[in-house]
């Protein structure tokens, strides 16, 4: 078989071996752009990169994209552990193999690229400490917001700062449906249904809706910005799906767009840190809440810079594999010179937080402040919102507007308020207690109003 028939540079001796393990969207796309731009990229970088091995569940089923069968392999471990292959893709999302492929690679001294955020976030400690350990390096670009160079942006451009404050969008399939809620005035599962269908959503859209994706994404950052890792159940984790088209209306009539946010906030006064993720009323006067569809944004303030701001596709083939190829580059110029343009991400957090461990702590409910959007169906009689406020009150819960629209049940009403400045664990024993009240009908939504600082 000829060089032309596999593919491969013309000069195989000198190019830098790399294996995928792997070959869904994020993988395909890999390859795809490898193989077209295979001729610039080893202009810009000095060596020819080649794909040498590529894992599959079957290497007999007929794809779409013709492969050379001598590259495919059954088994990603053997591809992880060839010592022909310095470089080694993780590419198959999980975290049970995807583990062991990528702790078996670092223990054998290699480079690790994975987009696996789930992985990451649930066995970073590990993993790092593998590649310190035996000399490997792991890098994750495309772990977060896919295209944007967010991580990229923390370890290099951003390395001088400690960061006070990051929060943004982290999930291109939760702010397509609130976009498409909010424009087309339509309800959830109806937006649901047709993410599903363009491909947008999992059929299983748990992971997304619910706030899960978004939250390991934030513990990477969280680690990255902060050194502390901060796992989901630790976190403030809330989905979108009880927005309602109602709630864009009487958003926007308060001046506010919906978006879900992951948000980080560290008090160096107090060394608290908080992370959440949430659907959260920002200001229309807000840059972020003009960011819609697919696309991906963060705000990151550092006491030096100040705030800077990146958009992006979050997510898909092209702009995932772009970040993953990025980190391919690094790898090569790593293996090629011995240094890259990254610190290599396995020697610590970034210097801001490496004392972290031992000096940031979770903030307490209590200590985590802000001002809250409250919906409720109740009975549509006199004396409701007194008791409702009588409630709140004992909470020190504040009100600081009511807007009160008809509701689609009889004899009901629907009641929003708004707060003044509250903390969360106010609000939830606040909550608590307006459930029990005979006059409430279901459950109250609570939002949280986001006005940041830049």
């Amino acid at each position: 078989m000829s060089n032309q028939d596999t593919d491969l540079p013309a000069s195989p001796n000198a190019a830098i071996n790399i294996g995928l393990c792997g070959f869904g969207t994020v993988g395909q796309g890999v390859w795809k752009h490898l193989k077209r731009d295979r001729a610039e990229l080893a202009a810009r970088l000095g060596v020819p990169l080649r794909i040498a091995a590529i894992s599959v569940r079957d290497p007999q089923r007929p794809r779409a994209i013709k492969l050379p069968a001598k590259l495919l392999r059954a088994d990603p471990l053997e591809v992880a552990t060839d010592p022909a292959i310095p470089i080694v893709c993780e590419l198959m999302g999980g975290t049970a193999l995807a583990r062991r492929v990528t702790l078996a690679a670092l223990k054998a001294g290699k480079i690790v690229v994975s987009a696996n955020k789930a992985l990451i976030c649930e066995h970073g400690a590990e993993i790092f400490a593998t590649a310190r350990k035996h000399g490997g390096h792991f890098f994750f670009e495309a772990s977060v917001a896919g295209g944007v160079p967010i991580i990229k942006a923390l370890r290099e451009g951003l390395i001088a700062n400690r960061f006070p404050q990051i929060y943004g969008i982290l999930n291109g399939t939760c702010n397509y449906i609130l976009t498409q809620m909010e424009e087309r005035d339509a309800p959830y599962a109806e937006i649901l249904a047709e993410a599903k269908a363009l491909g947008y959503a999992e059929a299983d859209e748990a992971l997304d809706v619910q706030g899960w994706d978004a939250a390991h994404k934030a513990a990477v950052l969280a680690w990255l910005a902060h050194g502390l890792w901060v796992p989901p159940s630790r976190m403030i984790v809330e989905g979108i799906e009880r927005v309602t088209p109602a709630d864009f209306k009487n958003a926007a009539q308060l001046g506010y767009s919906i978006k879900l946010l992951a948000i980080i906030t560290r008090d160096f006064s107090t060394e608290e840190l908080s992370v959440k993720v949430h659907p959260a009323l920002l200001p229309d006067s807000d840059v972020i809440a003009s960011v819609n569809g697919v696309y991906n944004a963060i705000s990151v303030t550092g006491d030096i810079v100040g705030t800077t701001l990146y958009i992006g596709k979050g997510a898909g083939q092209d702009a995932t594999a772009s970040a993953v190829i990025s980190d391919i580059a690094d790898a090569a110029a790593l293996l090629r010179s011995g240094r890259c343009a990254r610190l290599p991400s396995e020697l610590a957090p970034l210097p801001s937080a490496a004392a972290a461990p031992s000096t940031v702590k979770l903030a307490p409910l209590e200590r985590i402040e802000g001002r809250y959007y409250l919906r409720l169906t109740v009975r549509d009689e006199p004396g409701v919102l007194a008791r409702i406020a009588s409630v709140m009150a004992r909470h020190a819960v504040s009100i600081s507007s009511v807007l009160q629209t008809p509701s689609e049940f009889p004899d009901m009403a629907s009641l929003v308020l708004t707060t003044h400045q509250a903390n969360e664990r106010a609000m939830r024993d606040t909550l608590r207690q307006l459930a029990r009240l005979s006059i409430v009908s279901g459950a109250p939504l609570l939002l949280r109003i986001c006005e940041f600082k830049t």
